[in-house]
């Protein structure tokens, strides 16, 4: 069996390893930023270190696509910026990482492009967008409202057109176990690394993982002139990160989904929404109080920003001036790697308390 026809599970764990005589199992930290002359290495930036390949090499497997590291999840956003022309219109989705459409905001004041917003599960609306965009920015599930968006029938839509725009999916949630966009026609994957690939909240790092390599090429040339090049820790722990990722995700989804079947129980709880996958959940009381008293009032689960870690972390989204359309009640919940009857008694007692 050639390594092609692994598991993803597989292939988490065994590629972008050395495989000679005499090497170590495991690729080690090159904390360089310049190589002797004579090779075609030669400084960091340009060249990258056989730290970050070993990263890109695996991801870029997983996705099917070719993989290319950046310093932080945004940085990914700001490199799919760069190799689009000024004046191209993106479409993204109301509900999204407000990280994503803050900097899209930006773009769109300073005169860079023009950014339009649908909402996420409007198939219809993505098709007919496909005629008048130059990008289709997609998040499946959406961050933090947890819809899914028909990647397929929107990709498909985007083929037919004359100017053919490009589709991007953002995957952090679904991570590559979980879903393939490019297998689903998408131009162009993304991942803030930061979150479930790294899984441990120590490290920043974005991944871009190109269907075309000419594309996989320029968004090299970005990442080299902008700077967005990832630490030499972070793309080791990273890599780290993602040879767990196929345990902890299983796990972690098992666990989710056990709560979430709970939550829709308790009577403070006005909805639950799980996409009966991953380590993501939502839940809904009936307002800004009582979402903020549960946070607040939790002991094992974290009231902190960010999620995908092996601690489970609560946070109400709409707190945030980036998401201040989101439900006010709404909780993001990334659901860790503590026992499922644990984590339900700190939510079961800190919704019991709500008075």
């Amino acid at each position: 069996m050639s390594e092609h026809d692994w598991s993803p599970r597989t292939k988490a764990i065994a590629l972008g390893r050395p495989t000679g005589a005499g090497e170590p199992l495991n690729v080690p930290i090159y904390p360089a930023s310049n190589f002797g002359a004579g090779t075609d290495r030669a400084y960091s930036r340009e060249d990258g270190t056989p730290t970050w390949e070993a990263l890109e090499e695996t991801v870029g497997a997983l996705e099917g696509g070719h993989a290319t590291a950046f310093a932080s999840g945004i940085a990914t956003l700001a490199a799919v910026l760069d190799v689009l022309p000024v004046g191209s219109r993106i479409a993204v989705p109301t509900f999204s990482y407000a990280g994503t459409r803050g900097t899209l905001a930006h773009a769109e004041r300073t005169g860079r492009l023009r950014v339009t917003q649908l909402a996420p599960t409007d198939t219809a609306g993505w098709i007919d967008a496909a005629s008048e965009h130059d990008l289709l920015w997609l998040e499946s599930p959406t961050n933090p409202t947890l819809e899914l968006i028909d990647i397929e029938a929107i990709a498909a839509a985007a083929r037919k057109q004359p100017h053919r725009p490009r589709v991007c999916v953002d995957n952090t949630f679904a991570t590559p176990l979980g879903r393939q966009p490019i297998a689903l026609g998408a131009d162009l994957v993304v991942h803030s690394a930061t979150k479930l690939i790294g899984g441990h909240s120590d490290l920043l790092l974005g991944l871009t993982v190109a269907a075309d390599e000419e594309l996989a090429r320029e968004l090299r040339d970005a990442r080299t002139r902008g700077g967005a090049t990832p630490g030499a820790l972070e793309a080791w722990l990273a890599l780290r990160g993602l040879r767990t990722l196929p345990v902890r995700l299983a796990e972690a989804t098992r666990t989710a989904a056990e709560l979430a079947e709970r939550l829709t129980t308790h009577p403070r709880i006005t909805a639950v929404r799980y996409p009966d996958e991953g380590a993501m959940i939502a839940f809904e009381l009936e307002g800004a109080e009582a979402a903020d008293a549960v946070c607040r009032s939790l002991t094992l689960i974290r009231h902190a920003t960010s999620l995908g870690g092996v601690e489970s972390c609560v946070e109400r989204r709409a707190s945030l001036a980036g998401d201040a359309h989101v439900p006010a009640g709404l909780v993001r919940f990334s659901v860790g790697l503590e026992h499922p009857d644990d984590l339900w008694s700190d939510l079961a007692g800190a919704l019991d308390r709500l008075t």
